[in-house]
């Protein structure tokens, strides 16, 4: 009764009436005052933001970013900044598809393509959430093994464990698994914080970083790094999940309610991806300052990382704090993990399955391999495989992207609320963007 009396009132004048709302229980289940300072309305809204910056940050961002630091310097930062920038313009997009239309990305794509192309995007964005979920079971089980010495195999299986940590938090509120996460955020926010004031780089050097250079593309080993960096920055499965749990909010239904929420919402979003600017960036610096700059261009490996960081410094917990900030970000992603499995599983082919079982039957699909190659081939191999999952991500990008960019234009579908011109343009860019350095990546690994 209660999701149905929701369903109702979150949907009222919309084509998609009485049909059951992304989330259920939890969609127009957070206040928002009408009035008063502004302050109060932006901490009223912000939340959703926080929780998708968290895929910005998981662990496989730091394995592209140690490794593209150590090998080119402050080459790829540039990178970092431009994935980003591409990031705030396609997340301030997801928000307003759900907003506009009650609807999340993944219902939309139902309503709108047949269903074997809705299979075919099902799928693909599957693909997605199981890579982000295997760099996640990879990055706690590396913090666990070097804060605590519990072997990586034992480690990754112990992972499985973080579902009933999500559900409790699930059962306890919205507003409470929001908090959970900044409050991770800030650990992580403050532990690279004091990494850089250690590192010290150099300003001269970071400032160069920001010019795009050609050796990102003509490189093919920088170029493999940056589509890696592109992949673990712009997550296809967060556009899924921003444009579900922006509905959370109890804003009025109705064009200036929407027209409202939906500046809030940006201004959420683009606020709590700047913090994510800034930790991959620090990521990038710190290995650039450190390994490069002393000519170990040869760490790839998160745990090498930590074995020369507090040696090369001369600061004993310049090692320890990048373990924390790692088990930290390793347990936020998982959140993400299992309310955009939630959300791509109920949008596309209505089934509901128990909370559980959904983030369970996910887990167990990435720790499978992470067991058998850490069994095979040690940390080097995990290494490697954390890398590969976020290359997979940069290619199901298109995926998500094209039908989102598609939707945000369509009059017809978001009314007054359509994005302009010019950001329809900008939008359509940053899709052929990511389209061609997929496609150059491919050329260059089938060419051997």
């Amino acid at each position: 009764m209660l999701d149905q009396a929701i369903a109702d009132r979150t949907t009222e004048g919309s084509p998609n009436a009485g049909e059951r709302p992304s989330l259920g229980r939890l969609n127009a289940s957070v206040g928002v005052p009408k009035s008063g300072h502004w302050l109060r309305r932006l901490f009223a809204f912000a939340g959703p933001g926080y929780l998708i910056s968290v895929g910005y940050m998981d662990p496989g961002n730091w394995a592209t970013d140690i490794s593209g630091g150590s090998k080119f310097g402050y080459t790829l930062l540039f990178v970092v900044v431009l994935s980003n920038a591409m990031a705030i313009v396609l997340q301030a997009l997801a928000a307003r598809l759900g907003i506009a239309t009650d609807r999340d990305l993944a219902q939309a794509c139902r309503d709108h393509y047949s269903k074997p192309v809705n299979i075919a995007l099902w799928l693909a964005c599957e693909a997605a959430i199981i890579a982000c979920d295997l760099a996640e079971v990879i990055g706690t089980a590396i913090a666990l093994n070097l804060l605590f010495g519990i072997p990586l195999t034992l480690g990754a299986i112990i992972t499985a464990a973080d579902s009933f940590l999500v559900l409790y938090l699930m059962q306890r509120g919205f507003r409470t698994l929001e908090a959970f996460i900044v409050a991770l955020l800030i650990v992580i926010f403050v532990c690279f914080a004091i990494q850089i004031g250690l590192t010290a780089p150099s300003a001269g050097a970071v400032l160069a970083g920001l010019i795009p250079s050609p050796q990102i593309v003509t490189n093919p080993a920088a170029l493999y790094i940056a589509i890696g960096i592109l992949g673990a920055t712009v997550m296809p499965h967060n556009l899924y999940l921003h444009s579900a749990i922006v509905q959370t909010r109890a804003y009025p239904r109705d064009e200036a309610g929407r027209r409202s929420a939906i500046g809030w919402a940006v201004a959420d979003s683009t606020i709590a991806l700047m913090l994510a600017l800034f930790v991959n960036a620090a990521i990038l610096i710190v290995a650039a300052a450190v390994f490069h700059a002393s000519g170990r261009t040869d760490v790839e490996e998160i745990e090498h990382a930590y074995q020369l960081l507090s040696p090369v410094l001369g600061v004993g917990i310049a090692s320890t704090l990048f373990a924390i900030a790692l088990l930290a970000s390793g347990l936020n992603s998982t959140v993400t993990a299992t309310l955009a499995g939630q959300i791509v599983m109920e949008g596309f082919l209505r089934l509901r399955l128990p909370d559980w079982a959904r983030r369970l039957v996910t887990r167990c699909v990435a720790i499978v391999p992470v067991v058998a190659v850490t069994a095979m081939y040690g940390s080097a191999g995990t290494a490697k495989l954390l890398v590969l999952s976020q290359v997979v991500l940069s290619m199901q990008l298109p995926f998500a992207i094209i039908p989102l960019v598609r939707f945000v234009s369509d009059r017809g579908l978001m009314g007054a609320l359509v994005i302009p011109r010019w950001l329809a343009r900008l939008a359509w860019a940053i899709a052929a963007l990511i389209v061609l350095l997929n496609a150059k990546l491919l050329f260059d690994a089938l060419s051997g």
